[in-house]
């Protein structure tokens, strides 16, 4: 019944393997079918190189219970749920521990912005959350990572479609996209930016954020009422 949805999430899973974001098992990729209700997502602690189409665990969006497969789901999958009740605009999520992105969410910054590449995607700097508090930590600790990301983005007034990526204060990077590809789009560009940023301060530790007009030009060619970047 889920088998096109499974081939997806395990192909994209294959592809963030291979992309040098993860180590080991640390990462995974959901994707959503909106219609049906459900999500799909990778196995928790399955070794990329033994991992089965039939190993993916397909969960309820309702409540997170197992509609299909034998797998326990990956132990990030209530903060993956949350992310997709919240904002019904997304159709995949990822989640790395990548050097870069993670070495920025571990000091807690939000990533400047420095510069044009940066701002081809966004307008603003790449946000991080808050630390959790204990009690929230001794909480449900997957559910409370999501809402730290949806509490975020509402203290910063953010638009999760036009900021598809956030660092987890301490823990490290999701992404998100319209589908699943997208989102690993989102993951390999915060690895970039965030790397970017790092060298820029090696470089500069006083360097001010790009200036407002570099920012709105190279925003608005891509995303702005009379963008021009790319094919029609």
């Amino acid at each position: 019944m889920y088998d096109e949805l499974k081939q997806l999430c395990y192909d994209l899973n294959m592809r963030l393997a291979a992309s040098g974001l993860i180590k080991q098992t640390f990462g995974n990729v959901s994707v959503v079918d909106r219609a049906r209700g459900v999500m799909a997502i990778k196995p928790s602690g399955v070794e990329y190189a033994k991992l089965r189409v039939e190993d993916i665990p397909v969960v309820a969006l309702a409540d997170g219970k197992v509609v299909d497969g034998t797998t326990r789901p990956s132990s990030d999958t209530n903060t993956h749920l949350v992310l997709y009740r919240t904002y019904p605009e997304l159709g995949g999520v990822v989640h790395t521990h990548s050097t870069f992105a993670t070495a920025w969410a571990q000091s807690a910054r939000d990533v400047p912005l420095y510069g044009t590449t940066h701002a081809d995607s966004m307008n603003c700097p790449i946000p991080c959350t808050e630390f959790m508090p204990d009690e929230r930590i001794a909480g449900d600790y997957e559910i409370e990572t999501g809402n730290q990301i949806v509490n975020a983005f509402t203290a910063k007034k953010l638009n999760p479609a036009e900021v598809q990526m956030v660092l987890v204060a301490g823990h490290g990077p999701f992404t998100w996209g319209k589908n699943g590809q997208a989102a690993l789009n989102n993951a390999e560009l915060l690895e970039e930016l965030c790397k970017m940023a790092l060298l820029t301060e090696q470089l500069r530790p006083d360097c001010p954020p790009l200036k407002a007009s570099l920012v709105r030009k190279h925003y608005e060619r891509k995303h702005g009422k009379n963008a021009y970047y790319g094919q029609k």
